[in-house]
């Protein structure tokens, strides 16, 4: 295909590209010179497609690419001026029309100059997940945006998409106030929808060239029905729609997109305490969050050795998070026998459900939304490069959630 055959020309000439940079390196240099720097092009110009621009992130890559603009624009100047008299002096590979480049040994002492050397040297060093790129699927308030802010402030550029809009762009907005203006991006999708997540992927790949790392925070909870204590047939659809099926599916489009870019991926699956301990009532979410903790093995045995899949387990996360409405909290807490009044606040109201889940654990602490975007990171980082197929547990210790 003409994809292919591009694919190909591309390949060729970025090698020789590396190829003659190392020659006008080894040609220039002196004994002084700073030691060579990537022999990669910034800029690509493919003929009927356009420019491309490259960077260590997004501000780098775009200034890159208006200071070409700047030379295309210069270059057109010069070729404007016709009637000037012939250059006879200077080497034709320095010439078009009436466009003289540098020479070579010039251009590197500008490109190699001590003073910049030495200011690139004392720039700080870069954070752990410069030059990635995350994409996190389900942002609402809580977990989602709690892993957009943490991945932002360890460097990576933060892709924040859902199905409603307005978390997409509340969560991208936080990544941008950690990680600076041009490190978010919202995009919609519907994660039970194959043609939306894949759509999705492309818009990540246009923005930001690529995708280094996906987590899959998307999930529903239908509380049961107070009379008969199960959801619905419909509810069970939808949830395991949501939580299973969803996750294989951005799963698989990651995959195809890390095969792409020839990268090795990074997965993170967002599970739960509840996969392994059984109760009454939650069934349909218990049940797809079990199936989901094997999936996830499931997932690093098929994609390995390129890509890493593994999983996050909280226990239940009430602070700030949409799974936990008024109603839902209040019948909680009546449940359990916490006494409460109606003119409590909501977050009041969850802070006391909290505090009684935290006594049931070993540690008798609540688990917040910034533990599990602790333990995200800790995964998407190279701190567990060697793991894959594990989920790992961030419960405050609950014993009925041990291996067995």
């Amino acid at each position: 295909s003409s994809d292919d055959v591009l694919k190909v020309a591309i390949s060729k000439a970025l090698a020789a590209y590396k190829t003659d940079y190392k020659a006008y390196y080894d040609t220039n240099k002196l004994p002084d010179s700073p030691a060579m720097r990537s022999p990669a092009p910034t800029v690509a110009l493919v003929p009927g497609i356009g420019m491309f621009s490259f960077g260590k992130n997004k501000p780098e890559a775009r200034i890159t690419g208006e200071f070409y603009v700047n030379a295309i624009n210069v270059m057109a100047g010069a070729t404007a001026m016709v009637g000037l008299p012939p250059q006879t002096d200077i080497p034709g590979d320095r010439i078009v029309d009436n466009y003289v480049a540098l020479p070579p040994a010039e251009a590197f002492g500008i490109e190699y100059w001590l003073l910049e050397e030495a200011k690139l040297q004392r720039m700080p060093a870069e954070k752990e997940l410069s030059r990635k790129v995350a994409l996190v699927v389900g942002v609402s308030p809580g977990i989602g945006s709690s892993i957009c802010a943490k991945l932002a402030v360890e460097g990576a550029h933060v892709i924040a998409a859902d199905m409603r809009p307005e978390f997409a762009a509340d969560a991208a907005n936080l990544a941008r106030q950690k990680g600076g203006k041009e490190a978010g991006l919202e995009l919609h999708v519907d994660c039970t929808d194959r043609a939306s997540v894949a759509k999705m992927f492309e818009q990540a790949a246009l923005h930001f060239g690529g995708v280094d790392i996906v987590v899959q925070a998307a999930a529903v909870f239908f509380p049961p029905d107070a009379s008969t204590g199960t959801t619905t047939d419909a509810e069970w659809r939808k949830t395991i729609d949501i939580n299973l099926v969803g996750s294989m599916i951005v799963a698989d489009e990651a995959q195809k997109h890390f095969a792409a870019q020839g990268v090795d991926g990074n997965i993170i699956l967002l599970s739960s305490a509840n996969a392994v301990v059984p109760k009454k009532g939650s069934f349909a979410y218990d049940t797809g969050k079990a199936a989901l903790n094997h999936l996830i093995r499931e997932l690093a045995v098929s994609y390995a050795p390129k890509t890493r899949v593994n999983g996050v387990a909280p226990a239940s996360v009430v602070e700030g998070s949409v799974q936990f409405p008024r109603d839902r909290v209040m019948t909680s807490l009546e449940k359990y026998g916490i006494e409460f009044s109606e003119t409590e606040s909501t977050e009041e109201l969850r802070d006391k459900l909290s505090r009684f889940y935290s006594e049931r654990t070993l540690l008798k602490k609540k688990v917040s939304p910034t533990n599990i975007a602790e333990a995200v990171f800790l995964l998407a980082s190279q701190r567990l490069e060697l793991t894959t197929g594990q989920v790992l547990a961030v419960d405050a210790g609950l014993p009925e959630a041990f291996l067995r």
